[in-house]
């Protein structure tokens, strides 16, 4: 099996291509048709010589994976089925687990949501992602490849990191996917366009935090820890008291955001009870609540809060002072909603 380049820094590039017996700017040329141009074929690489570019291509790739199926929301999110390839030292990932981004249209912004892991092991009761459990970490290179392969590749302006899997647990090579996307030598995107949501994973949280100027968004969804922890087992790992204790020592004043993922479940969560307990909690917090709502998933006993039930949460947690908006749901119909990717065919 060939290496894959995509997802090396120009450091490890260099290495490469001296090992290979190349100029050592060769390195700078390879990083520019990648990440760049965006181009799928070492021999595409025209300013390399013939020679050099068979040489590199005897034992490297550059690994893009294309996406196996697409399919459009009636709302215009378009929702892309990858198969990580087969297993190795770079991508656990089994090819037999596919995993799904999204691409969310909204006037002139253009969303990529991208997934960081084949399943995911945080086990959360409402999220059909974390039903199927875990099969893999993904690797940079198929972080990677659900920016570059899409049809709108070329049109983002913004990426979360909300797709399936856990960001935070597949820390190392997250990193290394948005190093190449923020780096002058990669896509040059200003970290202020990408946003990583979590659960709360600590001490990673810690590193993102001191190692990243990326927005975060952390998923609470309930603001008492006994009812946390009954749809989201991570309540007993990485209580939402330490996690926001710990984001309290950070500044979010400036252009760096911090957000709150507040999933609305009928009879459950979305009391007038909840919503003093969630302004209390965040009280003093430079913050924004996202209220989402639920697309109801087998097994699972709770639907989706009335509107009128969302409107008088929001209107409390606004009176208190807690910015709070109610996210647009889009691509339901595709199951391309927030908690409903599971891997599956999409054609």
């Amino acid at each position: 099996m060939k290496t894959r380049l995509l997802g090396k820094t120009p450091d490890e590039l260099r290495e490469i291509v001296a090992t290979e017996g190349l100029p050592a700017f060769t390195a700078k040329q390879i990083a520019r048709w990648m990440y760049v141009r965006k181009v799928r074929s070492i021999d595409l690489m025209t300013d390399i010589s013939k020679a050099g570019r068979e040489r590199l291509s005897e034992k490297y790739e550059v690994g893009v994976t294309g996406y196996s199926g697409a399919v459009t929301s009636s709302d215009g999110t378009r929702k892309y089925l990858f198969i990580p390839p087969a297993a190795d030292s770079a991508s656990p990932a089994a090819s037999s687990r596919a995993v799904e981004a999204v691409m969310i249209p909204d006037g002139d912004r253009a969303t990529v949501c991208v997934s960081s892991q084949s399943g995911c092991r945080m086990g959360c009761r409402f999220c059909m992602t974390g039903r199927q459990g875990f099969h893999g970490h993904l690797s940079a290179a198929d972080i990677l490849s659900q920016f570059i392969a899409i049809d709108e590749s070329d049109s983002l302006t913004n990426a979360v990191f909300m797709g399936m899997g856990e960001p935070l647990d597949n820390y190392a090579e997250v990193m290394r996917a948005i190093a190449v996307l923020t780096s002058d030598w990669g896509f040059a995107w200003s970290p202020k366009r990408i946003t990583v949501s979590t659960i709360g994973v600590m001490p990673f949280l810690k590193r993102f935090l001191d190692e990243s100027r990326c927005h975060l968004a952390v998923s609470l969804h309930d603001p008492f820890p006994e009812e946390r922890l009954s749809i989201m087992p991570v309540e007993k790992a990485f209580h939402i008291t330490d996690v926001l204790d710990l984001i309290r020592q950070y500044d979010f004043s400036g252009q760096r955001r911090v957000s709150f993922e507040y999933t609305m479940f009928s009879g459950f969560n979305d009391s007038i009870r909840h919503a003093d307990a969630l302004a209390r909690l965040l009280k003093g917090l430079e913050c924004r609540v996202n209220l989402i709502r639920f697309h109801r998933i087998p097994d699972f006993p709770y639907g989706c809060s009335p509107d009128a039930v969302m409107r008088r949460f929001q209107e409390r947690l606004n009176s208190a002072g807690i910015v709070a908006t109610i996210r647009a749901s889009r691509g339901e119909d595709i199951l391309a909603a927030c908690g409903m990717l599971a891997g599956k065919s999409v054609i």
